[in-house]
């Protein structure tokens, strides 16, 4: 009775799914997607208990030990071909992502595996146009040893959203709608997609795309045609469309928002609908400094992992709602994760004009780049993250790898993995620097591999993890420093402090590890050296709220006897939702950044003359030093001239005073000696002594 239910309630989805606009033919519109997340999923671990589900799932939202290595469950649901139909369509099952593993089947007969489980995919189901029930198993399994490193918790099931797509006799994939500004001061949008002829004849297809304002009205239109394919070939179609009208920008504070729409055609039938909301924004690098629309900035945020307790990353609606709500209480203007984000989660940030660090999860990951077919696998990786995000405009790079090799230039297979990495970024989005996230061991030299991107993150632990022989991280006081070298190693590129943090889970004085007094210190002397640091473009603390990680997990803190759970500790919030005294110094912080720096600060950065009239937190400060300074240099001067101006004015009153006192004694033996004269009683000698006196 219960699959005979989900059965009912999937059938009701899809004669809705067109009904709701009737159509007699293809080419009136093309049938619309079917969401199956509450379709009459049913989930067993066994293959034999079965129980109702809905989607986004996970096989156990509580991160336990006995999980992490990995198990197998099973999930199924009943599904028939639409009614209503048009002729040439049939469809296909389209899953957001399965963690790790997934046997897709029909019927009980094998269709297809997927391996990656950070890669949406889409399985054709011809079967349905039978017009009679099937049964979907898809066989998930997350088993993992240690390789490839992740520094998340490794969850399994359909932990996102799956749909019901119509596939036509042309297809469209990945249409990209990148926005792009022109020295002249215009806008256009490239489009960016590859075309499938799935039809029995050759086919040239036609794409169209439209543009709406945040206003609802047209602004901009342009169209391209393929090359003529034959049955089963692909294409890439790229073409520009102006924008007309004023051009309303994207960024926190104003997050304007475009409708774009890509139709795609051949001889005369419109077989496929595309749309995205995408803003029209720059992001650059000049000069060693971010910038967004033209504008330097300097960030301030914290980073999320898609871990919700009680659901792990199977999110729902609410949860997305949550997280969104989290970054904008604590001010965040920009967030970064380790993988591309569900798609919902990413529309919300861009509703919300927060900025979003994208990045590959191609972590640690140096061992799997040795062989050309394992670069192969992560290039593949790197593809799937681009593709995902390349659309929103809340994403202001594409990161393409975390915490490889801090010599990438001596081991070749990082090397061309980065390589070919930023090449492929750069192919299949244009409009966004490059980028990727390093650790920080001082010591070590300039690496051409690094160099060539515009952007690098810079994760720092120092203060917090002892570092490495030689390369010793355990004092927080030696990460100024170590910014200053990355700068003079890296001119060109941009800096952002990707990573810091601390764990914190104890009471205790700021002295000691572990402590949300020593979290909260430790976050405040970061930032302050993020402040002392003017060439870097902002800072992403690690992270805002816990997360699962690994079981036992130690954290760096290295407390003999301490209680070890499977958390990351390090989070501004708990992992059921507390804060903690660091929060409030982060918040802080980001309150008193403004986004946009000051003419006065970028000129600081760069070692430039401060513009007369512009002064900002920075150049307020220096100018006030240099008065005080000129000031005690004045003081110091006539402290010196009155002193001297005193002694002269006592050794002449000196002179003076001897003059006096010499005039009186001569003037007493004169008078003395006229005296003898006239008693007539003076001698010779008498008169040389007075001579010799008075000469």
């Amino acid at each position: 009775m219960r699959r005979l239910a989900a059965f009912v309630a999937v059938a009701a989805l899809l004669v809705g799914a067109t009904t709701a606009t009737p159509v007699a033919s293809a080419a009136s519109a093309p049938p619309r997607a079917v969401d199956l997340d509450s379709a009459g999923w049913q989930y067993a671990p066994d293959h034999r208990t079965w129980s109702a589900v809905d989607l986004p799932h996970v096989f156990d939202a509580k991160p336990t030990a006995q999980d992490f290595s990995g198990q197998t469950g099973w999930y199924r649901i009943a599904l028939r071909q639409p009614d209503g139909t048009p002729p040439g369509y049939t469809w296909g099952i389209h899953f957001e992502q399965v963690r790790r593993v997934a046997d897709v089947l029909l019927d009980g007969r094998p269709l297809v595996r997927h391996t990656d489980p950070y890669a949406p995919f889409t399985v054709a189901l011809p079967q349905l146009a039978d017009g009679a029930p099937h049964e979907l198993t898809v066989r998930v399994d997350n088993h993992k040893g240690k390789e490839p490193r992740e520094g998340w918790w490794n969850w399994g099931g359909i932990t996102r959203p799956a749909r019901l797509v119509p596939l036509g006799q042309v297809v469209t994939r990945d249409a990209g709608f990148l926005p792009r500004r022109a020295a002249d001061g215009s806008w256009s949008v490239l489009v960016d997609a590859t075309v499938e002829n799935r039809g029995s004849a050759t086919v040239a297809p036609r794409l169209s795309a439209r543009l709406t304002n945040p206003d609802g009205d047209a602004a901009g239109s342009g169209s391209a045609m393929s090359r003529p394919l034959a049955p089963g070939e692909r294409a890439r179609v790229r073409f520009s469309v102006p924008v007309s009208g004023r051009a309303q920008l994207w960024g926190p504070g104003h997050p304007a928002l475009y409708g774009a729409a890509l139709d795609t055609s051949a001889d005369g039938t419109t077989w496929q609908h595309d749309g995205a909301r995408i803003g029209l924004r720059t992001v650059t690098v000049e000069d060693g400094l971010l910038r967004l629309n033209g504008k330097p900035i300097e960030l301030r945020g914290a980073s999320i992992q898609e871990d919700v307790d009680g659901h792990g990353p199977a999110l729902t609606d609410a949860d997305v709602h949550n997280i969104v709500a989290q970054l904008k209480a604590i001010g965040a203007n920009v967030t970064r994760a380790h993988y591309a984000l569900d798609q919902r989660l990413q529309d919300k940030l861009d509703e919300a004009g927060i900025m979003v660090w994208t990045q590959a999860p191609i972590y640690h990951r140096d061992k799997l780049l040795r062989t050309e077919a394992q670069r192969d696998a992560a290039l593949a990786t790197v593809r799937a993250a681009v593709l995902q995000t390349r659309n929103h405009p809340s994403a202001l790079t594409h990161s393409v790898a975390n915490e490889l090799s801090v010599v990438p230039d001596q081991v070749p297979g990082t090397a061309a993995f980065l390589r070919d990495a930023r090449a492929l970024t750069l192919d299949l989005d244009p409009t966004l620097p490059t980028a990727v996230d390093t650790l920080s061991y001082p010591g070590y030299p300039r690496q051409n591999a690094y160099a060539a991107f515009q952007l690098l993150g810079v994760n720092s632990y120092f203060g917090w993890y002892p570092g490495k022989p030689g390369h010793a991280t355990g004092d927080l006081r030696a990460l100024g420093p170590y910014l200053d070298r990355m700068r003079a190693m890296y001119p060109n590129s941009g800096l952002v402090l990707t990573e810091f943090g601390a764990e914190a889970t104890l009471t205790g004085p700021a002295t000691d590890k572990q402590t949300y007094a020593f979290q909260e210190v430790y976050t405040r002397d970061v930032l302050g050296a993020v402040r002392a640091a003017p060439t870097l473009s902002g800072a992403i603390y690690w992270t805002l709220q816990e997360f699962a990680v690994k079981p036992a997990w130690d954290g760096g803190a290295d407390i003999p006897g301490a209680d070890r759970d499977a958390i990351h500790h390090k989070g501004l919030i708990t992992y059921d939702g507390r804060r903690k005294p660091a929060y409030d110094v982060l918040k802080r912080d980001i309150a008193d950044t403004p986004l946009v720096r000051s003419d006065a600060d970028v000129a600081y950065a760069l070692d430039t003359r401060v513009p007369d009239g512009h002064r900002g937190r920075v150049g307020l400060a220096v100018a006030a030093a240099i008065l005080l300074a000129t000031l005690a240099l004045l003081a110091v001067d006539l402290w010196a001239f009155l002193g001297w101006r005193s002694a002269i004015l006592a050794d002449d009153r000196d002179t003076r005073a001897r003059r006096r006192a010499g005039f009186r004694a001569a003037a007493i033996a004169l008078r003395s000696a006229s005296a003898a004269d006239r008693d007539g009683s003076t001698t010779a000698s008498d008169l040389a002594t007075v001579g010799s006196g008075t000469r």
